[in-house]
């Protein structure tokens, strides 16, 4: 019998992204998926509301938390994976892959001395590693194509996505970032829907189509049948033409400078000066983009 375990989705509605507590009901034990470390980019102040809220409902259930899982390195907001390791203890986690995205982007930020090696985290999950969320079985699948180290966490009858499929009103993920690929991101999708029909499907982000309340729960048979994508387009050429018209119509996200400097060290704040004020640095001119109409 497959096993299911309790999940509880977190909106965060300055960033549509949805974070995740994935426990085991018997041993009560729990991995964190995707935490969001909070910045608001028009005052610079950084909080962890977002985090202290998630470490508030583990506290509240009892929960010992296992993983803090990230699924890739996010360009939309900063990752809570440090921080949670600090409050909990708990290893920290990405795909193996991360590698990949370092060494590119730290090339855009001229960091020469960054070590791109993913020591930043305690674990590396390979495409099929396993794990375990208390009692339940969890199994790592890479699935890129909105970037070049994302994964999905299978635990139990429980899919986490990430950035692939949003809700089957909004369709898939954007593939235009650095490392992105329309035609990889197909692939994954593929393998995801190529899960049992009643696997539940957890996205990473919902921008609630025509003003609807948050949505972030679905099923791979629903997937198939309705997502505006998936059922739409037959082939990996009609798919690709689909996503990169789409993508030609979007601006870069508003934090992607911001966030990849902190995710792809993960989930550190740059390290305070000498004045003890931490500081991003922004490249200039280093993606295209922009919406100047």
């Amino acid at each position: 019998m497959t096993q299911k375990p309790e999940v509880t989705g977190f909106f965060d509605p300055r960033t549509w992204s949805i974070q995740y507590v994935v426990a085991d009901p018997s041993t009560k034990r729990c991995a964190i998926v995707d935490p969001v470390h909070d910045f608001d980019e028009k005052s610079g102040q950084t909080a962890t509301l977002n985090a202290d809220r998630i470490l508030d409902f583990v506290r509240e259930r009892g929960y010992a938390v296992e993983w803090i899982l990230d699924t890739h390195p996010h360009a939309d907001h900063f990752s809570a994976a440090r921080y949670l390791r600090q409050k909990t203890g708990a290893p920290t986690a990405i795909g193996e892959r991360v590698k990949d995205v370092q060494t590119l982007w730290k090339g855009y930020y001229n960091w020469p001395d960054f070590p791109a090696d993913g020591s930043q985290w305690d674990r590396l999950f390979a495409n099929g590693d396993t794990f375990k969320v208390g009692g339940i079985d969890a199994r790592v699948m890479f699935s890129p194509g909105h970037t070049l180290a994302s994964v999905t966490y299978v635990i139990g009858d429980a899919a986490f996505v990430h950035d692939t499929l949003f809700m089957p009103d909004s369709g898939t993920a954007r593939a235009d970032f650095p490392g992105g690929s329309a035609s990889v991101l197909w692939t994954s999708i593929q393998d995801i829907l190529a899960l049992p029909d009643e696997t539940r499907i957890f996205t990473g982000h919902d921008y609630q189509p025509g003003g609807r309340r948050p949505l972030w729960e679905s099923t791979v048979a629903e997937q198939k049948a309705t997502n505006i994508h998936m059922a739409r387009c037959r082939t990996q050429a009609d798919f690709v033409a689909v996503r990169e018209a789409r993508d030609r119509s979007l601006p870069m996200p508003k934090l992607i400078l911001q966030s990849l400097q902190i995710n792809t060290n993960g989930g550190r704040l740059p390290e305070p000066e000498s004045n003890g004020v931490r500081y991003l640095k922004i490249p200039l001119d280093v993606l295209r983009g922009a919406a100047w109409d």
